[in-house]
């Protein structure tokens, strides 16, 4: 197996909102980022914020009945070198798999992963 070098580090952040406009109103006016809308495959856009030419964070909309219960909140990623293989070890070592792997185009596969306390991350094998 070949190791990526990200493998083990926090790779990304996520702002998940329920008001993505004011969201991206505020960090524009506070910290000078800017948004640019990826179109996701279910029709809807996720946004993608840069500071001057780097890409530094993303915002994904919480719409829908699936997100009602969830408040708005930041969201980690941690980059992996395998994901089916270190999500059998967070199992066996007593954490769980809230979201099972699934792929998001050009970007990589990702799950969800609670740790033995609840705290929760995204996992991912980015495409390279």
């Amino acid at each position: 197996m070949t190791t990526n070098p990200a493998h083990g580090i926090f790779v990304w952040n996520e702002l998940n909102s329920r008001e993505p406009e004011k969201a991206m109103a505020f960090y524009a006016a506070t910290l000078g980022w800017r948004f640019e809308p990826m179109p996701m495959e279910d029709g809807s856009a996720y946004f993608v914020a840069w500071l001057g030419q780097t890409r530094i964070a993303g915002l994904f909309p919480l719409a829908g009945p699936s997100f009602e219960a969830l408040p708005a909140h930041w969201f980690s990623y941690i980059a992996v070198d395998d994901l089916d293989a270190r999500l059998e070890k967070a199992v066996a070592a007593g954490g769980e798999v809230l979201r099972p792997a699934f792929e998001v185009p050009g970007v990589g596969r990702i799950a969800v992963v609670a740790d033995t306390e609840g705290a929760v991350s995204g996992w991912i094998s980015p495409h390279m």
